[in-house]
């Protein structure tokens, strides 16, 4: 397999992720008008649901596929992904959608958690980090199209077409994977499900100070993107009256976002991972800032909605800078168990940020004032963890 078709293949594999959220977008509405005409709002349960089953299936994966190898895991992930989509597909209820939602997210975990490992086996450093912002050029792609495809096919087949989509997606990524990939983790190499090698892992990762910061700093940015997806449609909605055009314009900001990936790939081998991170939360703090001026006004047109849209730009832009980043701090020092570090860290980022983001939404007033707010918040607590990192570099530099 050549360094671009692995590319591609993680990249859709991270990619089941996105699109598992992105899709639904527009679908939202609908499905409450269906399942839920009563209580609306809990229809937004369905992103929630599916962060859920991620974060605990995130744990599960890494160790998994330590013990058993990398490809049987992904394949058994995606099978359950794609029962659980099925089954979403015919509920007739919200209540079982929900709990269709926690399985897919549990089974997409697999392809995305131990994709990550996979690349920890074969990369390491910058180089990791450089190939980590390619995946990440592609994986960007997919929110620019997502909410567009969702749109279509909703028009096609309506709102339970999204989740055949969803089969398909995941159906060509697995047989790419058993077909093209070979397995990176040999049996010499594995290790066994056993309690105390799993404790021993775990005190080994957050024993670890860098480590321990790239997690909590990848938390708050998680926290900061998932906050934005989860309020992202009510504020076009409520806001700027142009819940119709919603789909598009949040595709055509993604797609302008994916040069993050782009850029950081060119820099990071030169700069450095954790200098990027530390600018790209420095910057966002002073366009916060900026922004904050305009809020008093309830950005309103003509002006108003631009500032947003270049707004939610330099968000995705932010994720670009940071995410791939972070997991490369966080995995570089751990390549002996990265299938229990790319589950950690991924774990615990996954569902601290969740509960994190859903704060936002309790305190949404109709404005979009919470959300700055809240983004403020967890650029400035990183952007202070990220100088900590960087004295703590400097300190083992000096020992050395």
């Amino acid at each position: 397999m050549s360094r671009t078709e692995f590319v591609a293949l993680v990249a859709m594999m991270f990619a089941t992720v996105a699109f598992s959220m992105d899709a639904m977008l527009p679908a939202l509405p609908e499905i409450a008008a269906e399942l839920s005409p009563s209580d609306p709002p809990r229809a937004s349960l369905i992103l929630t649901a599916f962060f859920l089953g991620l974060g605990i299936g995130t744990f599960i994966a890494g160790p998994l596929s330590d013990a058993y190898g990398r490809k049987r895991i992904m394949l058994i992930g995606s099978l359950l992904y794609i029962v659980a989509a099925a089954v979403a597909w015919w509920s007739a209820t919200l209540e079982v959608m929900l709990i269709a939602r926690v399985v897919q997210g549990l089974g997409a975990a697999g392809p995305r958690v131990v994709a990550m490992a996979v690349t920890r086996d074969l990369f390491a450093g910058r180089e990791m980090a450089r190939v980590v912002s390619f995946i990440m050029i592609v994986f960007a792609l997919v929110p620019g199209f997502a909410p567009a495809m969702g749109v279509g096919i909703i028009n096609l087949m309506g709102w339970r077409g999204i989740y055949a989509a969803f089969i398909v997606f995941s159906a060509i990524s697995v047989i790419w994977m058993l077909l093209r990939l070979p397995e990176t983790h040999p049996v010499e190499k594995r290790r066994p499900m056993k309690a105390w090698l799993l404790w021993g892992a775990l005190k080994e990762v957050f024993a670890h100070p860098t480590v321990r910061l790239s997690i909590t700093v990848q938390t708050l940015c998680m926290a900061t993107l998932i906050g934005l997806l989860l309020l992202v449609q009510p504020i076009f909605e409520e806001v700027f009256d142009r819940g119709d055009t919603f789909a598009y314009w949040f595709g055509a900001i993604a797609l302008v976002s994916a040069s993050a990936s782009w850029l950081n790939a060119m820099l990071v081998v030169r700069f450095g991972m954790r200098r990027l991170v530390t600018l790209a939360l420095g910057a966002q703090i002073v366009i916060c800032l900026a922004l904050l001026a305009f809020v008093p006004f309830k950005m309103m047109e003509p002006y108003g909605f631009a500032f947003f849209a270049l707004w939610q730009v330099t968000l995705f832009l932010q994720a670009g800078l940071t995410l791939g980043n972070l997991n490369a701090i966080g995995m570089e020092p751990m390549g002996h168990i990265s299938g229990m570090a790319a589950s950690i860290i991924g774990g615990v980022s996954t569902v601290i940020a969740a509960v994190i983001a859903s704060l936002v939404v309790f305190v949404y007033d109709g404005s979009v004032l919470p959300l700055v707010l809240f983004v403020l918040g967890m650029a400035v607590i990183g952007f202070v963890l990220m100088l900590q990192m960087g004295r703590l570099e400097a300190q083992l530099e000096a020992a050395e």
